[in-house]
């Protein structure tokens, strides 16, 4: 039966879903920008861009709803997290909206100057975008000092190594999972350098993912007995296990020069590493000391919101499949969408 405990439950999974969704489908499109740092080729830029051209304005759909949700379903959270990030979050708006007009204005320039105007736009905006991510989400996961329901510290208290570490652990990420798309839906020699991209991105991935996994339990007693208490121990052990796994997979696929198997092996790191930050934080909505209860809207607010996103959620992803359908395969030079 649906009351004030299991709503708040419901919506947890809902919003986690969406967040995930969110950084899986922009990821890579933010990792093909941020690939523009190393490839210089304008066939193969435009080529690149092609690859993510109908899809990537419908990604940035579920970052829209992750916001909207949590302002209504998790009020307190948001009046919370926004104080305490907004530097971070600010910084993250900015770089999407510039990089969502580079993208525009990119095809419609006719000048050399203007071309590479709106390709260091491109480029600087995603790398914004990704490190802003992932510096917003290294201060949540370190905790928000918080007194009377409210945010109690600085505009910069996030900023720390393990903020930054996060930061870059997250362009990293997004920069490997672009090579591996780009190594799916390209061919020739742009996919080959992608191959070499991909080799070294998913070395450094890899390594950053073994250290933001070890520093995460030094920043919170509880985080710690989480990862290594027993009988805890138990349940969370098999996520490093599968996190080798996918490891092998991955190189396999490289070395086999398979096109879709790197690309859903990191696609599998990073359901991996959501799933680990789930278990650390639950049910710390924003750590270390507010619940998804304490933070939650009333009961009959979560209701009425449960019946919207019940519709609305399988629309998204509905037309959002449709559309990956409809623009499969190969993208090759001379292909536009524009």
């Amino acid at each position: 039966m649906l009351n004030a405990h299991t709503l708040p439950i419901i919506w947890g999974c809902i919003m986690a879903f969406v967040i995930f969704a969110y950084v899986v489908l922009d990821g890579f499109d933010l990792g093909v920008g941020i690939l523009f740092l190393v490839e210089h080729d304008e066939g193969d830029r435009d080529v690149m861009m092609n690859t993510v051209a109908p899809v990537w304005d419908g990604n940035e759909t579920w970052l829209v709803l992750g916001g909207g949700g949590l302002f209504a379903v998790f009020p307190l959270a948001y009046a919370v997290v926004m104080p305490a990030l907004y530097a971070a979050i600010i910084g993250m708006l900015l770089a999407l909206v510039l990089r969502g007009v580079a993208f525009e204005f990119r095809f419609k320039t006719r000048t050399r100057l203007g071309r590479r105007l709106w390709n260091f736009a491109f480029t600087a905006g995603s790398l914004l975008a990704a490190i802003c991510q992932g510096l917003a989400l290294g201060g949540l996961v370190q905790g928000v000092h918080i007194a009377n329901r409210a945010y109690a510290g600085g505009w910069w208290d996030w900023v720390t190594g393990f903020t930054i570490l996060c930061g870059l652990a997250v362009a990293a990420g997004y920069a490997l999972l672009g090579a591996t798309w780009l190594i799916w839906r390209t061919e020739g020699d742009l996919q080959a350098r992608c191959r070499r991209h991909a080799r070294a991105l998913g070395v450094a991935v890899l390594a950053l993912i073994v250290v933001v996994s070890l520093w995460t339990p030094m920043l919170n007693p509880r985080f710690m007995a989480r990862w290594f208490a027993w009988p805890e121990i138990a349940l969370t052990s098999p996520v490093p296990i599968l996190v080798a796994l996918l490891a092998w997979a991955f190189w396999h696929g490289l070395s086999r020069r398979h096109d879709a198997t790197p690309f859903f092996a990191v696609l599998g790191w990073f359901v991996l590493c959501f799933a680990g930050l789930g278990i650390s934080l639950f049910p710390y909505i924003v750590p270390p000391d507010l619940t998804i209860w304490q933070a939650a809207a009333p009961p009959m607010s979560q209701g009425f919101l449960l019946i919207g996103a019940l519709v609305l959620v399988p629309i998204i992803l509905a037309y959002t499949g449709y559309a990956y359908w409809v623009f499969r395969g190969k993208v090759r030079p001379g292909m536009h969408y524009h």
